[in-house]
């Protein structure tokens, strides 16, 4: 299966995502992506060692600055 599709299944599920040259990691809800893997997320929050640290809201990412994509289980 393609990455993008596997991303497309994951719209409406939270998911984390590690960004590149960033030490943290951003957690919030799949809104939407596209063929570039360009991600929307909403509710967003940014995590560092397991703890959250700021709230951030609606986020765009760029696919190409995208490193890991992990669903998060409830």
């Amino acid at each position: 299966m393609f990455p993008n599709k596997k991303v497309q299944k994951m719209i409406g599920s939270k998911v984390q995502v590690e960004m590149k040259g960033d030490q943290h990691i951003l957690e919030g809800t799949l809104q939407s992506a596209d063929d570039y893997l360009n991600l929307h997320l909403v509710d967003t929050t940014e995590l560092a060692d397991g703890e959250r640290l700021r709230s951030l809201g609606s986020v765009v990412l760029r696919g190409n600055n995208i490193i890991l994509i992990v669903p998060v289980e409830n």
